[in-house]
């Protein structure tokens, strides 16, 4: 099997999981009891650095795509 189907898979699942633990912290942890799992009770208790943290990572990606782009552009011009 060629290994780019196992590191898609791997890419699938990751983001699954992220989508997931995303969910509960920014929607679902306000209605439902604890969970007794450490880092989800520690995400449903705080208020405000959960959502830093969860959107800190598509924010990081959009700049970064944006500037390879606009690299790109720099290099073809």
């Amino acid at each position: 099997m060629p290994t780019f189907i196992n590191k898609g898979h791997g890419i699938i699942a990751l983001s699954v999981v992220f989508f997931c633990l995303a969910t509960y912290a920014m929607v679902l942890s306000a209605f439902l009891p604890r969970t007794n799992i450490p880092l989800l009770d520690i995400l449903a208790d705080d208020t405000h650095y959960k959502y830093f943290a969860i959107l800190l990572i598509p924010t990081s990606a959009y700049f970064v795509i944006a500037n390879w782009v606009g690299w790109q552009y720099y290099q073809n011009s």
